[in-house]
């Protein structure tokens, strides 16, 4: 049987992180969505389905999937499985059926010729001539719902991978506080003296090359990836970190993707971050109302309530923030954007690639400066920046004009009155 995870035309309801990827590349817990479904299948995936954008990238990710390709599945049985279903959380049909969540097709078995099929679009058309029943799983409606969903996931993956005990180097003040073998210290991790790892109420997984610096505490569940660094952190419970991320200060139930920076203290609550992303020193955000009611977030320019008290930002791919930035509950911040401290907590939306300085949403110096800086900042973790992932950083630009200069009208507006 082969395996092809798409996207469905709700994407935009996982912005800001998905610019830049596609939905099933979203981390959750201590693997990716496509890693989950992957694992309840039990096969990795010959197909993936993504908007045409992504493509070149998305290809170079997963060298052993064909892209918006379905040429090789002819003759062959087919699953097809949405983004957004949960993998952990899901049995795999035994029937050639669709699952559908309301009017979004969930999953689909068949045996019928797919190769013609290229979007979601034509996978809806095919699969609404099969037998239909309702999903039945673990179904992700928008972002916040990935990163609300971490803690469990985490502790499910730590059971999956079943891996336990010190492999790597902890020295004798550091203690691990609560059962050891909820415990994994990977080979060639280095756990400093006066480090705490508190596996009372989840596990803790440290991979290889990471280091933990002295004054560190790590609450489970927490999964802390491949050659990251704490620096005397408050990572507390929920958290997934990495690979190679800076980590200081204090960080609960958020996941930070690979090569983002909070290397200072300030607080990072129920968010998700990124790849290269800079928070600077002191930079913070609200994850509660001082009224206790629910967070309400920005999307596709409409506010939607996301149930949940607890909301921290979602922080895009390439953000850069100031010393002293304080973000409000249910932040939106877009890919590439630069936002500079004014003493006062900013907007809850700030679009793609704009600059906001001087408490005003402005242009900045343009996208062939941004693409510069983001080129230095990657060269120092000795990673190129390829001619697709400029390319795709372009188009986002384009894909963003609009709603960017919408923006920017109103700052200006907002300058000359002042």
């Amino acid at each position: 049987m082969r395996l092809v995870i798409f996207e469905d035309d709700q994407f935009g309801r996982f912005l800001p992180l998905v610019w830049v990827r596609a939905v099933f590349e979203l981390k959750n817990g201590a693997t990716t969505l496509i890693q989950k479904i992957e694992r309840a299948v039990g096969t990795d995936a010959d197909g993936l389905v993504t908007r045409d954008y992504l493509k070149p990238v998305v290809a170079k990710r997963y060298t052993s999937a064909a892209v918006n390709d379905l040429s090789a599945t002819r003759g062959e049985e087919v699953l097809f499985v949405n983004a957004r279903v949960c993998g952990s959380h899901w049995t795999v049909p035994q029937q050639r059926v669709s699952l559908w969540h309301g009017d979004r097709l969930a999953a689909w078995r068949t045996t019928d010729d797919v190769t013609s099929i290229r979007d979601y679009a034509g996978l809806v058309a095919a699969a609404g001539k099969a037998d239909r029943a309702d999903f039945t799983g673990t179904w992700y409606e928008y972002i916040w719902d990935v990163m609300l969903a971490n803690p469990e996931e985490l502790t499910t993956d730590f059971k999956v991978a079943g891996k336990s005990g010190v492999e790597g180097t902890l020295h004798e003040s550091a203690c691990i506080f609560g059962p050891k073998d909820q415990a994994y210290i990977a080979p060639g991790a280095e756990i400093h003296p006066f480090v705490c790892i508190d596996t009372r109420h989840g596990p803790v997984t440290i991979e290889a090359g990471c280091e933990v610096h002295p004054y560190t505490r790590i609450e489970g569940p927490c999964y802390v990836g491949p050659k990251s660094i704490l620096l005397g952190a408050k990572v507390r419970e929920g958290c997934t970190i990495g690979p190679m991320c800076r980590v200081g200060g204090e960080v609960e139930e958020s996941i930070i993707h690979g090569h983002s920076n909070k290397y200072h203290d300030g607080f990072l609550g129920h968010a998700y971050v990124g790849e290269w992303v800079n928070l600077g020193a002191l930079t913070t955000n609200s994850d509660l109302k001082n009224d206790y009611g629910t967070v309400s977030v920005m999307m596709g320019g409409a506010t939607v309530d996301t149930g949940s008290t607890k909301v921290g930002s979602f922080i895009a791919d390439h953000v850069k923030t100031s010393i002293g930035t304080l973000l409000n509950t249910g932040t939106i911040v877009g890919t590439m954007a630069i936002l500079v401290a004014t003493g006062a907590p900013l907007p809850k939306y700030i679009p793609p690639f704009a600059w906001f300085l001087n408490g005003f949403i402005g242009k900045g110096f343009g996208l062939n400066t941004l693409i510069k800086t983001a080129r230095t900042a990657m060269s120092r973790r000795k990673v190129e920046m390829t001619q697709d992932d400029e390319q795709l950083l372009r188009h986002v630009f384009e894909l963003t004009s609009e709603d960017r200069l919408q923006y920017v009208r109103k700052g200006r507006r907002a300058m000359l009155r002042k």
